[in-house]
């Protein structure tokens, strides 16, 4: 069992995460760092935050039900998709040696914070022109391969998933945001169900850590459903990338300069 000290500080990280997680997405920026700064390898960090913030997904999955009936043909094209590209990316993360994900570390979180900078650049881009009545076979073919590839990287790494998934449903010219969220959710909990699957499968989660951010994460999702109505999500936004862009100069520093 980890020392007190360390799982108060687990429990509210885990908290903002999942009120993060519920407003605007990217509480994996905030939990991943955090598991590494107590010493987990970076490998068994990702999984286990992986793992932790599954809490959130029955939720998020049941505040979205009544927009599936309209969503479903879509969601049986993607969700084998996801699910495949999902399981892929995880079985690529347990075959990344800990020394070169460890150096990848700074870029991933870069990259997933400068998703969170484009994220409303990539809502306006998304629904430009889309009519999805008239979708070629083309724009089937190039969202089916994007969201293969989205998938692949959320099992390996996951932040920022939701922004890459809107970016798919661009090219099926989705234009509907209760229609594109629930979208968002049902996919991202697909990769996130199979990839978390495997890493426990794998036997790479720290069980202490993970179950005492579950509880943590789960009061934050419940917090961060209360507080939506009251704090504006573009202020969240602004939080995480600060919190992201401050994270990668750490971790570029102490990679490559320290």
């Amino acid at each position: 069992m980890p020392p007190i000290t360390e799982i108060l500080v687990l429990v509210v990280g885990a908290y903002f995460a999942g009120a993060i997680n519920s407003i605007a997405g990217g509480g994996t920026i905030i939990t991943f760092p955090l598991l590494l700064a107590f010493g987990m390898p970076a490998i068994q960090a990702n999984a286990t935050s992986t793992v932790a913030l599954l809490v959130g997904i029955g939720g998020s999955l049941y505040g979205y039900r009544a927009n599936l009936p309209a969503v479903k043909p879509w969601l049986k094209l993607f969700i084998p998709l996801s699910m495949a590209g999902g399981m892929l990316g995880a079985w690529l993360l347990t075959h990344t040696s800990e020394k070169a994900f460890t150096h990848l570390v700074p870029f991933l979180i870069l990259f997933a914070t400068v998703l969170f900078l484009c994220s409303n650049a990539v809502r306006r881009m998304v629904g430009l022109d889309g009519v999805e009545a008239n979708v070629q076979s083309a724009h089937k073919i190039a969202a089916c391969l994007l969201q293969f590839g989205v998938a692949i990287y959320g099992g390996y790494f996951g932040a920022g998933i939701g922004i890459l998934t809107l970016a798919t449903l661009g090219l099926i010219g989705k234009t509907n945001i209760l229609e594109m969220n629930t979208l968002k959710t049902v996919l991202g909990a697909s990769i996130n169900l199979v990839a978390a699957a495997y890493f426990v499968w794998s036997g790479i989660v720290i069980w202490p850590e993970a179950l005492i951010m579950t509880l943590g994460a789960g009061a934050g999702y419940y917090s961060g459903a209360v507080l939506s109505t009251r704090i504006s999500p573009d202020r969240v936004r602004t939080l995480i990338i600060v919190i992201g862009f401050s994270l990668s100069a750490i971790f570029f520093w102490r990679q490559f300069v320290h």
